[in-house]
């Protein structure tokens, strides 16, 4: 099953993939029609109730293949009101093509008629709240109809019955919401969570989606980590990196990779010798110096009280492999119940440490198998191995490599509870210079303040990898992990 949200990226993944609109759309009208002819006869009336996006456009589709039918096709609204171009350019070969076509401007004149068969492609999945008119009441004149037919007549839905909520088969909008009662419904790559509640022959057609375009990240999996134009200071969530001591430089990359990577704040926690030092990177961190060269366990009660005040801690870059270090760590991680990225040093603590934290683990391959896994040349069967081991830990992974594997349990309506891989193709030889994988913490730390661990997770690899792209682009082989920061915009906003 595929959520409605999980749809429309994969929708985009195709379409970078250069699968274009069209393409998918031709596909789904040809299997629409295939379902239109299977519960009609030769001669039968077909009336296609369409609204303007893409779902009405792909009855447009259907209504040429309708050839040895009665078609006409309704459309609410005027065609110069078509959201899209590509459901425009089908309405403009049915009216060349001289296929029969009504406009309805006044829902109030409209009547279905005496059809055998009607096809519901009002409102898709992406359709939210209550029918409004005009689709109301063509939603209504449906049902009446269909009432009126009983087993002489048969509504196709489009995807998903119009007024009916795709991920829970509820109505939109409220309990007592007005919706088409298809008898059968024709849904494209996947079937959607809520379509098994409902009362309806569900056919899945397969459009053409590539794999890749499931299996792989891409710019499907950034959609909705834009800002609320109404949000305020705060909103868009604070990251806490706990790092430094040995290194000064690390803990810096991660908190300014995640304020340009969105969020609002971040802090840094970081031993007193090196705290002015950081400090002195950037006058955009809010600093907390922890007494001493190291951190040790007598600071994890000053780490607790300053993780209360943040949406994620970024916990790791530059800290150092000091046993007392890696006690600290753990300590932390037993005690704190929110979001929280570990990466580089404070990765060995994860494997034996109880936590009801939401982990995202960041390890490169030989990080990986330091914590007990293990890893192979081959991406599937790294993938294999991953997700095994994602699943053992009950943590997301993200393995760093020429492809980056993602393994994690993702919060999707209809989605089994269980670990799915993405891997992620972006990226290029240059990032192997030190302080990019500090940076990807950042990018991760910051996305878990908006989304689900498994989503920052994947987007955060894809986002990292753009920006080490574009900045390959400019500078080679040559780059240095700040080049990667001074990209995110262009690679979280212009993709």
């Amino acid at each position: 099953m595929i959520s409605s949200q999980r749809m429309a990226a994969v929708d985009a993944n195709a379409a970078a993939l250069g699968v274009s609109s069209a393409r998918l759309m031709e596909s789904a009208g040809s299997a629409l029609a295939r379902e239109v002819l299977a519960v009609s006869d030769p001669g039968d009336t077909v009336a296609l109730l369409c609204g303007r996006g893409n779902n009405g456009g792909d009855a447009f589709v259907a209504a040429r293949h309708l050839t040895d039918r009665d078609v006409v096709v309704h459309l609410l609204g005027r065609p110069t009101a078509i959201h899209t171009t590509v459901a425009r350019e089908n309405w403009d070969v049915l009216e060349a093509s001289e296929i029969p076509t009504n406009v309805v401007t006044d829902s109030a004149d409209f009547a279905v008629g005496s059809p055998d068969v009607v096809v519901d492609a009002l409102l898709g999945t992406g359709a939210d709240g209550a029918p409004r008119e005009p689709v109301r009441t063509a939603v209504e004149r449906i049902d009446d109809w269909r009432a009126s037919a009983g087993a002489n007549g048969t509504v196709v839905a489009v995807d998903v019955p119009t007024g009916i909520d795709a991920d829970t088969g509820d109505p939109t909008g409220d309990a007592d919401g007005v919706a088409v009662d298809a008898d059968r419904i024709v849904t494209f790559h996947d079937e959607k969570p809520g379509l098994a509640s409902l009362d309806a022959t569900v056919t899945v057609a397969s459009i053409g989606i590539p794999a890749a375009a499931t299996r792989c990240t891409g710019p499907g999996t950034l959609l909705g980590l834009g800002r609320d134009p109404d949000s305020h200071k705060g909103d868009n969530g604070g990251v806490l990196v706990v790092g430094g001591g040995p290194y000064a430089g690390a803990p810096t990359l991660t908190a300014r990779a995640a304020l340009r990577a969105g969020a609002d704040l971040a802090h840094v926690a970081c031993p007193a010798e090196v705290a002015d030092t950081v400090q002195g990177f950037s006058q955009n961190l809010i600093v907390h110096p922890l007494s001493g060269s190291t951190l040790d366990s007598a600071h994890t009660s000053q780490l607790t009280s300053l993780a209360t005040g943040v949406d994620a801690v970024v916990i790791g870059p530059g800290l150092g492999n000091a046993p007392a270090t890696a006690e600290a760590v753990a300590t932390f991680l037993a005690e704190y119940d929110r979001r929280v990225v570990v990466d580089a040093d404070a990765l060995r603590a994860v494997p034996d440490v109880d936590t009801d934290a939401e982990v995202i683990c960041t390890p490169h391959q030989g990080e990986l198998r330091e914590m007990g896994g293990e890893t192979a040349a081959d991406p599937v069967e790294r993938a294999r191995l991953v997700r095994a081991f994602a699943a053992e830990l009950g943590h997301t992974l993200l393995v760093k490599g020429r492809q980056d594997v993602i393994a994690g349990v993702p919060a999707e309506p209809g989605h089994d509870g269980s670990v799915v891989t993405r891997r992620n193709r972006t990226g290029n030889p240059g990032m192997t210079v030190g302080g990019t994988g500090d940076v990807l913490a950042g990018v991760v730390g910051a996305l878990t303040t908006r989304t689900t661990p498994f989503v920052a997770a994947a987007a955060g690899a894809y986002v990292n990898g753009l920006a080490g792209d574009a900045a390959a682009e400019a500078n080679g082989h040559s780059l240095v992990a700040t080049d990667l920061i001074d990209r995110l915009p262009q690679a979280l906003y212009d993709e």
